[in-house]
Parts: C-alpha cells; structure tokens; sequence
C-alpha cells in the first residue's frame, strides 16, 4: 500500500489531469477515493439512497472545480473529504427542514463503506486509523465537539446547545481541537514516519 504521501502526489497528478478534461483520470480517481468519500457521507446521512446522489453531486464538483485545486492549501484527500463533508451536511440539514424532525445519532456499522478492492480497503483502514489515533490525542471536549460538527452535522450554536455550553467555549473547543488535529494529521503525513 502506498503511504499517503504518495497517493497525495498521485492524487494531485489525476486531478491536474481531469482539470484538463482527461475522462480516465476521472475514472481513475474516482476508484481511487470513491469507497473513502462514500463512507464519509453514509456515515453523517444513514441514508443509502440520499448518500449515493451526495456522492454523485461531489464528484460532478470534483470535475467542474478541478482546475481550482491548489496543492498548497491541502492534499487531495483533504480537499475532496471537505467537499463531501459539506455536501452531506447540506442535504442533513435539508433532510432536516423537510421532516422537521432531529435525525439520531450515526450507527457505526451501517456507516462502513461498501466492499471495495483489497488494496483500497486496506487504505481506508490505515486512513480511520490515523483518523481515530489522532482525534483519541485530542481532548474529549475537543474531541466532542469535533465529533458532533464533522460527523452529525451540528453546528457550533447546535452543539453549544447540545453540550448545555456557551458558544464561546464551543467555538474556542473547536478552533483549538482543529489545530492540535492538523498538527497531529500532518505529523502522520510526513514521509519516513
């Protein structure tokens, strides 16, 4: 398996490629990252059917918003996950309004991504893992917080109440959480680690 310096090199190789409308490399980095990004939606919507339109939504931005992509700001992993993130947590919340009604907390064993190929499986592991080591060196308020806005959809005014906490705690919660995690995941990043 290729550490993930490689396939961040990789990655950003097939997206300046699809940013010049070459349709294999689209291909190629959808099989490539498909199975991660899906996981992540199921994961914050429990909805199969509504997962996949998310999935297919991100990917068709992924497409248009390719020549965007700006190596310095992220990796590509990094990128396309915010995308989804955002993209799922849009329809969450639209999911929401419609039903009026507070969507329960994720079930871990229906959010796992589908079967994937022996390689990318093995990817995805390693990924959780360096995910999951790095939010259990957070604080558990921080960790929380993260959890609660990355995973559920929450924002901070939602998880301030949630928490029974002042927004100004959460917010600080947050931005301190996600500081001390970039430092962690790229520490992870480095080659030679």
């Amino acid at each position: 398996m290729p550490p993930a310096s490689s396939r961040s090199t990789e990655g950003a190789a097939l997206i300046a490629r699809i940013a010049a409308g070459d349709r294999d490399a689209f291909g190629r980095f959808y099989d490539a990252f498909a199975a991660l990004v899906f996981g992540l939606i199921r994961r914050i919507l429990r909805d199969q059917q509504a997962a996949e339109e998310v999935l297919q939504d991100v990917f068709w931005q992924i497409w248009r918003e390719a020549p965007h992509y700006d190596p310095d700001r992220g990796s590509p992993e990094a990128w396309l996950l915010m995308r989804a993130r955002t993209r799922a947590i849009d329809k969450l919340r639209s999911i929401r309004r419609r039903e009026k009604t507070f969507v329960t907390p994720v079930d871990e064993a229906i959010a796992r991504p589908g079967e994937r190929a022996a390689d990318s499986a093995g990817m995805v592991a390693e990924d959780r893992r360096t995910l999951d080591a790095a939010l259990a060196e957070l604080p558990p308020a921080q960790r929380r917080v993260i959890e609660l806005a990355f995973f559920e959809g929450l924002t901070q005014s939602e998880i301030a109440a949630r928490l029974g906490e002042p927004l100004g705690t959460v917010k600080t919660r947050a931005r301190l959480g996600l500081e001390r995690l970039r430092g962690v995941l790229n520490e992870e990043a480095q080659p030679g680690r």
